[in-house]
């Protein structure tokens, strides 16, 4: 067994990998970037070697500095999370000549499945089926035209060497591939380093599916089951679960063999993951067909070694050392129900914009994971920041992932609500509220799921989960109380007034345009007529407390903001004004702040580089119509205009560095 392992990662992955070394007695190396020169994963590794600049092309991305670093410390074998170079079968060689050993699948099954043209072709000689489609070279935006035209509409265009949600266009039309063909190999060029595109014929109702393989250098592979991850947007995942409320036994089987034969086809060993896309719309699910291979450890691996107990980043090193599995597929059992949701630093109730900033607070249900599968009471968080670190336009924007066990698939998803109320981030836009809203709804908790779902559920944005009328009349109380509570306290104070004055029983609570009237009680409250039994245990300055309504547990995050009260629980965020019942006739007579009207300008609506405009002064626009690119987080973001106008002037060049709300051009 290695004596240390250098892992060529960061973030979240990079900690999961180092508890796990930790555990088998291997001692760790961290390298990292300027940007990372505080992370936990840094502090937590037993050596870290700083190799760059914060752009991962200058840090990350270079395999010479991961050699050296290894070279420098005496590391024996690298570990290569997902992303950076993990899927680069030079790195891997690079590494073979240096005498270091990779944790990780052979050169040719890397470059075999790592191109998705090749992959194609390997996978329909191993008896794999493949989804319809051209995979040879494509000359340019007529020849993907003609292509498209010829498959048939809808098509997927996606760049040849991507992953993660990037390189990928969903094209209806041939207006629609001449728009995206060009911005997929851009892309692809910007994230991958190849600009080649394929395109395939997009599934109808489709359900992203995929089996979890690992093998040894002896020639044994195991399928691990499968995962279902169809709630995704815009290709990125954002929900995965393990098994899937989709796929039956012999679906499993099926699907299972056709991984292990294809992986077996290229010599496969280490962990990897073959992901299929699966026919909603036929019964039967037999039509499912190969989408790629992963050929490394995937960001929802948790949500397996949950359901099967089986640490995969232990059997990784320990198949890199030349260790022979030591279970057959009969020993690979699903125990439970596993769900594990993606915090990612993008706001949700502004289209889902990247967010970048610092870390003011941060808090979750559990600490970070300790090495237990299934964490703390079924809740597990493994996360790669902490409060004060900053999350920056560098990288990607995942924040954390928060897992959770349990025996059903309601109590896992039941678990994530109740856990997510818990997750407390500020100073930056985050997902939270939009990741409980999904674990709530009735769809979601069905299991009729595709890859759409949140295209089909929320067309006009997200604006907070779904609450009960039982719900806001807690919310409107728990308003109440905290008025009542810091009146009180602030009556309190030394010679400010005579005596103690009592705030009052009764208040008149304005809550999202509606109107409660809440009369306080011992042991919880009358709410429009209605009695509300509960306990509250929140003080002034707690942002988090946990109250019950009705015998529900439920975790609140309270914040004031002048007269008013926000206040989020259960994906929804509420804003509420309590005054005493008494002066409530009163608050219509206050002058509302009217908002300035920016209905003229194009804002950038987050940090990013502006690629490109695709309009000049005095040029006459259409709603709908592209009128700048911007880039961040390695994603392309097309800006259109919201209504018809003429381009008055232009405020930002092409290659310029934006920050939130800078005004690119100006309409009249």
């Amino acid at each position: 067994m290695f004596k240390k392992i250098l892992i060529a990662n960061r973030g979240e992955i990079a900690c999961r990998v180092i508890k796990t070394a930790r555990r088998m007695g291997i001692a760790t190396v961290a390298v990292y970037s300027d940007a990372d020169a505080r992370a936990p994963f840094v502090q937590m590794a037993d050596e870290a070697v700083h190799i760059g600049p914060a752009p991962a092309n200058e840090s990350y991305l270079i395999p010479e500095k991961i050699i050296d670093a290894c070279k420098q410390t005496g590391a024996e074998a690298v570990h290569p999370g997902y992303g950076f170079l993990s899927e680069r079968a030079s790195f891997v060689e690079a590494l073979a000549k240096e005498g270091i050993e990779f944790i990780g699948p052979p050169t040719n099954a890397i470059a075999a499945m790592g191109d998705k043209i090749e992959s194609k072709k390997l996978a329909k000689e191993a008896g794999v089926n493949v989804v319809p489609g051209f995979v040879g070279e494509i000359e340019d935006t007529d020849h993907a035209v003609r292509i498209s035209d010829e498959i048939g509409y809808p098509v997927m265009m996606k760049a040849s060497a991507g992953g993660g949600g990037k390189g990928m266009r969903l094209a209806y039309n041939e207006k629609d591939v001449r728009e995206g063909f060009e911005a997929t190999k851009r892309e692809g060029l910007n994230s991958f380093g190849d600009d080649r595109v394929f395109i395939e014929k997009f599934i109808l109702d489709p359900r992203h599916i995929e089996i979890q393989v690992l093998g040894d250098k002896h020639g044994n592979v195991l399928y691990f089951n499968e995962r279902e991850c169809s709630i995704q947007r815009r290709h990125q995942k954002v929900v995965e679960e393990a098994p899937s409320p989709f796929v039956t036994p012999e679906m499993r089987r099926k699907m299972g063999e056709q991984a292990v034969a294809l992986s077996q086809a290229v010599g496969y060993h280490s962990a990897g993951t073959v992901e299929l896309i699966v026919s909603g719309a036929d019964p039967t699910g037999e039509s499912f067909y190969f989408l790629e291979m992963n050929t490394r450890l995937q960001v929802e691996h948790p949500v397996t070694e949950a359901i099967t107990g089986v640490d995969l980043v232990e059997l990784m090193i320990r198949v890199a050392a030349g260790e022979k599995l030591e279970m057959t597929q009969d020993d690979v059992k699903i125990d439970g129900w596993s769900i594990e949701t993606r915090i990612y630093a993008e706001d949700p109730y502004r289209g889902f914009l990247p967010s970048t900033g610092r870390l003011v607070r941060y808090q979750t249900p559990v600490d970070a994971w300790d090495g237990d599968l299934r964490g703390v009471d079924g809740v597990r968080v493994d996360s790669g920041v902490q409060e004060g670190g900053e999350v920056s336009i560098f990288y990607d924007p995942m924040i954390a992932k928060l897992i959770t066990w349990g025996e059903t698939r309601d109590e896992a998803a039941d678990l994530q609500v109740k856990a997510l109320d818990k997750v407390v981030l500020e100073g930056l836009g985050h997902n939270v509220d939009f990741l409980s809203a999904l674990m709530q709804h009735p769809r979601f908790r069905s299991g009729n799921m595709t890859t759409g779902f949140i295209a089909e559920e929320y067309p006009e944005g997200f604006e907070g989960a779904a609450a009960s009328d039982e719900l806001k009349r807690a919310v409107a109380a728990w308003i109440a109380g905290a008025e009542c509570t810091e009146r009180a306290r602030a009556g309190r104070i030394s010679e400010r007034l005579n005596g103690t004055p009592s705030p009052g029983s009764n208040w008149t609570v304005k809550l999202d345009g509606e109107t409660h009237a809440v009369e306080l009680g011992d042991g919880g409250a009358t709410v429009d007529g209605e009695w509300i039994a509960g306990t509250w245990d929140w003080q002034p300055g707690m942002r988090l407390s946990t109250v019950t309504a009705d015998g529900e547990e439920y975790g609140i995050q309270l914040q004031r903001d002048g007269a008013w009260w926000n206040l989020t629980t259960r994906g929804r965020k509420y804003r509420g004004m309590a005054l005493p019942a008494r002066h409530a006739d009163h608050a219509s007579h206050m002058i509302e702040k009217v908002p300035p009207d920016t209905s003229k300008l194009l804002l950038c609506p987050m940090p990013g580089l502006l690629v490109k405009l695709h309009v000049g002064e005095g040029d006459d626009v259409e709603a709908g119509q592209p009128l700048a690119t911007v880039e961040a987080m390695k994603m392309e973001n097309i800006l259109r205009a919201e209504k018809t106008g003429t381009v008055a002037t232009i405020n930002a060049d092409e290659g310029e560095t934006l920050v939130v709300d800078a005004v690119i051009l100006e309409l009249e």
